[in-house]
């Protein structure tokens, strides 16, 4: 499946027997705006999955601020939302396809390809002039059957070993990747090695993925290499990955802990500037 629906698309399809749609909204400054705002409003049918509480596992001393669901855990939450081998997911947030793009992720990781982001999120919905609702659906819940790709996947020790045709690429703003500014975790800078490859860099004037050739021209210097992408926590990266998938590159692998886990590591090196 692609990896973004229009709101037509989405519209066309809104009461298909097996589409399940996830409201993603979160915001990581305020963690229950995302909720609230799905409490008030949201596209017919929508669920609401919290990035907090169901899209991330409990935070230790390392791992990421966002770390990874137990397996387990996440398939009887996905079951739960009535998704199974059958069903297509549509996730939509309103933070540029990042809160969207850990669920489309998270799901592909578990084995899952039934599943897309509604691109330019739910503000592209409600400008199409589509149907809004308050009312939260009742769901059946199905089997949902994990089939883990590891492959998907490095820690930070794949990240240390990666060979030198891999490319590391940070999704974070550029001045946080340079060291100039890092208002949440403790330490500013990157993993010395990687190249800045900013996710908002991806989204057209309407918060739209940009066209393929463009992502592809993007891509275009890093085309016969190997990438790893990270971010702060694991989530923007995700929009990155969206990116690269709509333009050809389905085999980029994520480092899900990210600065997060890789700066709470005190002997781990760090880099600040331009590379």
């Amino acid at each position: 499946m692609q990896a973004l629906v229009t709101p037509q698309w989405l519209k066309d399809h809104l009461n298909d027997e097996n589409l399940v749609i996830v409201d993603c909204r979160f915001a990581l400054s305020a963690s229950e705006a995302g909720a609230e705002e799905y409490t008030k409003d949201h596209i017919p049918g929508a669920l609401y999955f919290h990035l907090n509480r169901d899209l991330s596992g409990s935070k230790s001393e390392h791992g990421g601020r966002h770390p990874l669901p137990d397996t387990e855990l996440l398939a009887a939450h996905f079951s739960n939302a009535g998704i199974d081998a059958n069903t297509t997911v549509i996730a939509y947030d309103d933070q540029e396809m990042a809160m969207a793009g850990r669920l489309w992720w998270l799901l592909r990781y578990l084995g899952h390809d039934r599943v897309a982001v509604l691109d330019g999120g739910y503000a592209a919905w409600k400008k199409a002039g589509y149907e809004i609702t308050a009312e939260v659906p009742t769901v059946q819940a199905r089997q949902f059957v994990p089939h883990v790709r590891h492959d998907m996947l490095v820690d930070m020790e794949g990240v240390k070993k990666r060979s030198e045709h891999t490319v590391l690429l940070d999704s974070r703003a550029p001045e946080r990747y340079r060291g100039e500014n890092e208002p949440i975790d403790a330490k500013a800078g990157h993993i010395p090695g990687a190249h800045n490859f900013f996710y908002k860099d991806n989204l057209a004037a309407d918060q739209t993925m940009l066209p393929a050739d463009e992502l592809q021209k993007r891509l275009a210097p890093y085309a016969d290499k190997e990438l790893i992408v990270y971010c702060g926590s694991g989530v923007t990266a995700c929009s990155n990955l969206l990116a690269f998938h709509a333009a050809g590159r389905t085999d980029v692998k994520l480092y899900l802990g990210s600065w997060s886990d890789w700066s709470s590591y005190p002997d781990n090196p760090v880099a600040t500037g331009e590379e």
